[in-house]
């Protein structure tokens, strides 16, 4: 009778716990959780300096950065002309130009090096104008002078016998993602970059990190707005509008280290938040500009040292993370643009 008792005791005790135990077979059972990726751009891409820095920045971190470059870059002043944007007269840019050829094949070293440690080069059009009121037309008319002047940039900057084997290869297939100065994308943009054959855009702003969103064979990226400083008030996770909210656009190097301080805990923040959580993508930008004395770049040096060589994470391109993303979806509740 006792012997009975604890067989029945055991079996039950069996029964109840098998019942607390995950079915191997429900939905999301041990299913791997994905890694968590960071995405950093850099807008512009100008400053041969900073190209440098960049570039060491990621071999140290395990990293791989997307590149938005201006064509006015590679064009040196003395051939501003040969560049019009739409509605603009010739020889107009809001960013500039290069100050000479030797300027330019520095950069166009920068670029290629770049491209064979595995970044990516992506288009930021050329003289850096507002296209909110620009038609389709308009918009291929500056694509089309990106590519002109990328593909001829060598031989029209005096270095035709330096141009690397693969480079107009480079020009017609591997640019395959925007993203508009501005943010600023009208609905003639994305109807742009499907002619154009873009696969991607990274010009629009999402309330928090979401996965991108294809509409027509265009993959829309987002930058995030995160939450930033003392009272935690959403920002665009961008060196630009840390600049502004830091100091109004009015550089203060002496309060380098609070703002790095600030933009780190602000970025580590929104990392954590998604490596703990869904494991969406966090998209982080910034500029070839060393606003507040550096800090924002600081900040993210800090950032993508401490998490990039992490085992399930990836500091990767947004073409590689487009391929990696491929058949996840958002969260049901995840919000969407703004």
């Amino acid at each position: 009778m006792f012997r009975s008792l604890i067989a029945i005791s055991l079996a039950a005790m069996a029964t109840t716990a098998l019942a607390g135990t995950p079915d191997p077979a429900a939905k999301g059972a041990d299913k791997p959780r994905p890694k968590q990726l960071l995405l950093v751009s850099f807008d512009g891409a100008h400053d041969n300096r900073l190209w440098a820095r960049s570039r060491d920045i990621a071999k140290r971190a395990n990293a791989k950065f997307t590149y938005f470059l201006s064509c006015t870059t590679l064009i040196p002043r003395a051939r501003a002309g040969d560049y019009k944007a739409p509605g603009i007269k010739a020889g107009r840019s809001n960013i500039g130009f290069a100050m000479s050829a030797e300027e330019v094949g520095n950069r166009l070293d920068h670029i290629w090096k770049a491209r064979g440690e595995g970044h990516e080069i992506a288009s930021h059009t050329c003289g850096h104008f507002d296209g909110k009121d620009w038609s389709k037309a308009e918009w291929l008319t500056e694509f089309d002078a990106f590519d002109r002047v990328l593909a001829n940039a060598w031989k029209d900057n005096g270095f035709a016998d330096r141009e690397p084997a693969g480079w107009a290869d480079f020009v017609d297939n591997d640019i395959t993602g925007f993203r508009a100065p501005y943010l600023s994308a009208p609905e003639s943009l994305f109807q742009a970059e499907r002619e154009h054959g873009f696969r991607y855009d990274a010009s629009i702003v999402t309330h928090d990190p979401t996965l991108p969103v294809e509409k027509g064979g265009l993959a829309r990226f987002g930058l995030p707005l995160i939450p930033e400083g003392p009272r935690e008030r959403r920002i665009i996770a961008m060196d630009y509008n840390l600049f502004i909210r830091h100091s109004a656009g009015i550089d203060h190097p002496s309060k380098a280290d609070e703002f790095a301080e600030r933009s780190y805990q602000a970025f580590r923040g929104a990392f954590d938040r998604q490596y703990d959580g869904e494991r969406i993508p966090l998209q982080i930008g910034l500029h070839f500009v060393e606003m507040n004395g550096g800090a924002y770049w600081s900040a993210m040096e800090q950032l993508v040292t401490e998490v990039c060589p992490l085992p399930d994470v990836a500091c990767v391109t947004y073409a590689e993370a487009l391929d990696m993303l491929e058949g996840r979806t958002n969260p049901a509740a995840a919000p969407g643009a703004m």
